[in-house]
């Protein structure tokens, strides 16, 4: 129970820091000397998926943005759970 526990932690570190190194990638695009932290690859589904069961329609889709500051927000989210 325990292993699962810190697993479920190390995942959250990791998902928040491709969310806030995304963020700070987003913001700084429009800044000339640190521009390079939103460059990345976007890969995923171009249209999404759509199941048509008559009562329920659903739509399956995904993309993925991964840029410079997502990964640096990884390793430094990684950094924080094994201080933790």
């Amino acid at each position: 129970m325990h292993k699962s526990k810190n697993s479920l932690i190390c995942l959250l570190m990791i998902l928040a820091g491709i969310v806030l190194g995304g963020f700070i990638g987003q913001l700084a695009a429009g800044i000339g000397p640190l521009s390079f932290l939103n460059y990345g690859q976007t890969f995923g589904m171009d249209a999404p998926l759509v199941l048509n069961l008559g009562i329920v329609v659903l739509t399956f889709g995904i993309s993925i943005h991964i840029s410079v500051a997502g990964m640096i927000g990884i390793i430094v989210g990684i950094i924080i759970y094994r201080n933790l």
